[in-house]
């Protein structure tokens, strides 16, 4: 259970870091008013925070690999 749990929390984050990016890329512009539309920052902050999310999968697979 505590493998899901970390794996799905790395699926979220790893979403959340994919959509930063875009969004700062200006390739979405939902929601219109958010502050990261079109700032070249968020690429790289969205880019970081989807290796954190794709480091925390990584790391319930190797958990899970080791039972």
């Amino acid at each position: 259970m505590k493998v899901l749990a970390i794996f799905l929390l790395g699926e979220v984050i790893t979403s959340a870091g994919i959509l930063f990016a875009i969004q700062g890329a200006n390739l979405v512009r939902w929601p219109a008013e958010s502050f990261m539309v079109d700032t070249r920052n968020w690429i790289a902050y969205g880019i970081g925070i989807a290796a954190i999310g794709i480091g925390l999968m990584l790391a319930a697979r190797r958990m899970r690999q080791r039972r």
